[in-house]
């Protein structure tokens, strides 16, 4: 017990330059105590019972802003930075030493039955504000960018930025989608082309009718 909780401190204290001391990160991060009240709560909804679960729950969410369900599975090192806002859903899937910033939202889209919520491989971290909504998997050493809405899976060793987020690097190789390559510069302007089109066929007419004139004055003549 006193072993995990110190791989749990020194876990943080390894992530956060501003934790000066295990003390400080023990009393005073809403983020590890959300953890820990997380860790309680769950043996009791494993272990049927669901009420005091909820109750352990919502408890740490009055007092930390972080809401975490107890059906939720997390593994080892979870390292909920600043926190307040943070929502984990019931079918989340955390793997071990993972990080997640203020705001976030593991949930579901509200379309799935059974398995709701995301999964995160191992060393994952979550910027600030982003939303993961869905039953896919991020994969192992992803980066989900701040202010990202994840709707799909996620590779190991990619980051996702954007709304819908997208993959723009994988294994550290910047990814380049078809958009990017559009020349957004010297596009044809197709207004342009249509008044282009008819003032050649308005000097066409204006010739075929200095042709008739013409023949018209030899005829005359």
């Amino acid at each position: 017990m006193f072993k995990a909780l110190k791989e749990e401190l020194d876990s943080i204290m390894a992530r956060d330059p501003a934790a000066r001391s295990r003390l400080e990160v023990y009393f005073l991060y809403s983020g590890f105590k959300a953890v820990r009240a997380y860790r309680k709560a769950n043996w009791f909804y494993r272990h049927n019972h669901k009420f005091i679960a909820r109750w352990i729950s919502q408890r740490a969410r009055h007092k930390t802003g972080i809401e975490i369900h107890p059906g939720a599975t997390i593994g080892k090192g979870l390292f909920i930075d600043h926190g307040m806002g943070v929502v984990i859903g019931e079918t989340t899937e955390i793997g071990d030493n993972c990080t997640i910033y203020q705001n976030v939202t593991l949930g579901g889209t509200g379309k799935e039955h059974g398995k709701r919520h995301p999964t995160l491989g191992d060393n994952v971290l979550i910027g600030s504000g982003a939303k993961v909504l869905g039953p896919f998997r991020v994969g192992d050493n992803a980066r989900v960018a701040a202010g990202a809405v994840v709707l799909e899976e996620v590779p190991d060793n990619a980051t996702a930025v954007g709304v819908p987020a997208r993959i723009v690097r994988v294994n550290g190789e910047k990814v380049t989608h078809p958009s990017e390559n559009l020349d957004q510069i010297h596009v044809t302007d197709p207004l342009c082309q249509c008044l282009s089109k008819v003032q050649e066929e308005t000097q066409r007419l204006e010739e075929r009718m200095k042709e008739i004139e013409e023949r018209c004055k030899n005829q005359s003549a």
